[in-house]
């Protein structure tokens, strides 16, 4: 960690501990639009690595996204995703998408088949988007198209967990798609409060662990 980075680390832990307070939807929003400016520097602070372990998961996968692939980024923040899928381009912007080296706004809800590859990072937790989403980023994802999530592992965020990787064994067993990858993380990023840390925690390193899922949607006649 550099000396920068050690600085700011106690202003990111209570900037995140307040944000666990905020329940009313609007309030959060506009808590995170103030914070916009500086979020990229705090979670690098916290060694935040979710988009680069996700982007290399899904750039990895035998028969990967083509070159000129279509990608969504779902609640993608500030946009970190499109910079590891193309790291020479420094965008800044919600809601991305990834087409021939371009990125454009989305501005409307999306028909099915529509996506290359959907990847999903740092949202699938509690009090974010819900295990209930799981099926639409399915829905838009072309048949053999790549969907990438996240989540951590450690011990707050089990039960959420539980309930995601119920959602994603009945989505396999329905034959939506197939896992791909199941790829547990020791170091996901630092662990902002002590009750964060647990299962799966390397000892005395204040790392919490996470996990990169990959699946691959069947082809249309196979499932949905």
């Amino acid at each position: 960690m550099t000396r920068e980075e050690a600085g700011r680390l106690p202003q990111v832990l209570a900037r995140i501990g307040a944000s666990h307070d905020i329940t009313d939807l609007a309030c959060k929003l506009r808590f995170y639009d103030s914070w916009a400016p500086e979020y990229d520097q705090d979670v690098a602070a916290l060694k935040y690595k979710e988009p680069c372990l996700a982007v290399e998961c899904l750039s990895g996968a035998p028969l990967g996204p083509p070159h000129d692939a279509l990608i969504l980024d779902v609640a993608c923040g500030t946009g970190l995703v499109a910079v590891e899928v193309r790291p020479s381009d420094n965008v800044k912007s919600p809601h991305l998408i990834h087409k021939a080296g371009t990125y454009r706004c989305l501005r409307s809800y999306y028909s099915q088949w529509t996506f290359d590859a959907v990847i999903i990072v740092g949202n699938l937790r509690e009090g974010q988007v819900p295990c209930s989403a799981i099926p639409e980023l399915l829905r838009v994802t072309k048949p053999g198209g790549l969907v990438c999530l996240t989540t951590r592992s450690n011990l707050s965020n089990l039960p959420y967990k539980e309930v995601l990787e119920a959602t994603l064994d009945s989505l396999e067993q329905a034959g939506a798609w197939e896992c791909l990858v199941a790829k547990p993380v020791e170091h996901w990023e630092l662990a902002t409060s002590e009750h964060k840390t647990g299962l799966g925690n390397c000892a005395n390193d204040g790392f919490i662990s996470g996990i990169v899922y990959l699946y691959r949607k069947q082809e249309r006649g196979q499932g949905h």
